[in-house]
């Protein structure tokens, strides 16, 4: 199979995914919180920034405590974002433009006032008594055991109509759905079906480690390093999270997901590097695109970006597909961690590692967090577990368009607020800027529709010294040679053979030969250069 065949085959191997939290990209009517026509109006955006998809967080009905992932009706659209027709036309319009469009599945649970759960909280005897998971009351008349919830608290609420506890991992108002019932199961997979008929590309899977829990269960551990840590990680989660029969719901998920030719689907997975591998699936396929969050993790300099890149490949199986992802609405931008003049280098590096680059909205300006005040909070997480800095608000402040006070995001009062107004910042002027950080992202993305070794060729790392994280790219006699430099001085990079410049992250140097296999890299510049074939 040729390149350009395989990868309209396996589309999200050579694609560019983007993520939008809907309510923060663009407003149309004065809400203040974004929308489907806001969305539309932007979409030659996506276009000329040159982007093959984008995924939206939840756009379901949903009473939106914790960002629309509480869903009322897996099959309408919230009529804050607009209505079903006004979907269609925002998909007939992505496709037109070249651009897929994955949505989010969040099939662990649903919020409380959804008619499943109005039905299974009715009475034990009802048709949907067992589509959650309940458990009776232990000895004592409590919780059945000490799991807890992410939000803080005991993970079991007391339903007085049942006489028995159901299990939230979230939220209170989020009952989790039970996946050993094979009703549920068919109910899920036929809310997938109506979005698939519609015409959507794929989804993303929300809190996929999560959907089975222990049959008996039993209490989970003490975790000995919750020092520090927020109170719901002092147990290790060995009973509700990422256990075996987990694996069989993804694997029922992708068989959806397989009866409609090139449709995608990625998730969100849980635990260290060493165990993303077994989400790639079997002797059964699961996800397509296993989430990989390292580079958001790993220690930022050059042999502990080496390493953490190194342990990813080798946990990963040879037929899986790598994954990259710098940003999400969950995630601390990576700005604020590593500064405008290492994002540029992060750019480069999210756009030439073999594998599918994620990144978030926003992330191609270089936003870094934007400060919330106290009486602004939104986020369910920071107001019952605070004091901790994991608030996710800064994330998910609206896209800053231009340098008006409300960002060209809205004529209304935006839901969350932005940070004040900076030039530097923003879409508008950095559209203008020839060698912004946009025009880095954009200019890269070009590169790689360019070389098929970008997309889909070999990964060769190479030795990094002296601060420069190096590899190469390689299809057939085709080699490209990528060099970063995670200094602010300047490092001299030499290596064996000749070239010609592609690009540098500085967007200044011409597109020349570099005959004497040695190049001095600039205070924080990464450099693309096509080889020689020897």
């Amino acid at each position: 199979m040729s390149v350009e065949s395989r990868d309209e085959a396996a589309w999200w191997e050579s694609a560019v995914i983007y993520e939008i939290a809907l309510i923060s990209f663009q407003d149309s009517n004065g809400d203040g919180k974004g929308d489907l026509a806001g969305l539309m109006s932007r979409i030659d955006y996506l276009k000329w920034l040159g982007v093959d998809a984008v995924w939206l967080t939840p756009i379901y009905k949903s009473p939106f405590r914790d960002l629309g992932y509480d869903i009322s009706d897996y099959c309408s659209i919230d009529p804050a974002f607009g209505s079903l027709e006004e979907f269609d036309r925002v998909l007939e319009a992505l496709h037109a433009a070249g651009i897929r469009l994955i949505l989010d599945l969040v099939p662990n649970h649903t919020a409380n006032d959804h008619a499943w759960f109005v039905e299974s909280a009715s009475s034990r005897n009802s048709a949907k008594a067992d589509w959650y998971v309940w458990a009776d009351p232990a000895e004592n008349g409590g919780p059945p055991n000490n799991w807890l919830s992410r939000f803080g608290g005991s993970g079991w609420e007391w339903c007085e109509a049942r006489r028995q506890y159901y299990y939230h991992s979230f939220l209170v108002e989020q009952p989790d759905l039970n996946w050993r019932n094979p009703q549920v199961r068919a109910a899920v997979a036929d809310s997938m079906r109506f979005w698939l008929d519609r015409g959507v590309d794929g989804f993303r899977v929300d809190a996929s480690a999560v959907l089975i829990k222990d049959r008996l269960l039993r209490d989970n551990p003490s975790n000995p390093n919750a020092e520090g840590k927020p109170p719901p990680q002092r147990h290790t989660p060995v009973f509700t999270d990422d256990r075996p029969e987990t694996m069989d719901c993804i694997e029922f998920i992708r068989e959806v997901i397989d009866a409609y030719p090139g449709r995608m689907l990625c998730g969100e997975v849980q635990g260290k590097t060493d165990r993303i591998g077994h989400f790639y699936g079997n002797d059964r396929p699961r996800l397509h695109l296993p989430l990989n969050f390292a580079l958001l993790d790993s220690k930022w300099d050059a042999l502990s970006l080496q390493a953490t890149i190194d342990a990813y490949f080798n946990a990963i199986p040879d037929d899986g597909w790598p994954v990259w992802v710098i940003g999400g609405h969950d995630k601390q931008r990576i700005a604020s961690k590593i500064g405008e003049a290492q994002m540029r280098v992060l750019a480069m590096l999210l756009m030439t590692l073999r594998g599918t680059p994620f990144f978030f909205m926003g992330d191609e300006i270089g936003r870094k967090r934007v400060p919330i005040p106290p009486g602004r909070v939104r986020d369910p997480f920071e107001k019952l577990v605070p004091g901790y800095g994991l608030c996710r608000d800064p994330e998910r402040a609206p896209m800053r368009w231009d340098d008006s006070p409300d960002g060209g995001f809205t004529t209304g009062r935006p839901w969350l607020p932005l940070e004040p107004p900076d030039s530097a910042a923003n879409v508008a002027a950095q559209q203008r800027g020839e060698r912004s950080i946009l025009a880095l992202f954009r200019a890269l993305m070009t590169l790689r529709r360019e070389h098929a070794g970008l997309r889909r060729g070999g990964y060769q790392p190479l030795r990094s010294q002296n601060d420069v994280l190096a590899f190469k790219r390689t299809e057939g006699r085709n080699e490209i040679l990528v060099a970063l430099n995670l200094a602010a001085e300047p490092r001299k990079f030499h290596w064996q053979g000749r070239g010609r410049l592609l690009m540098s992250t500085h967007l200044d140097r011409p597109s020349e030969p570099v005959p004497d296999a040695s190049i001095l890299l600039r205070g924080n510049e990464g450099v693309i250069i096509a080889l020689e074939p020897r």
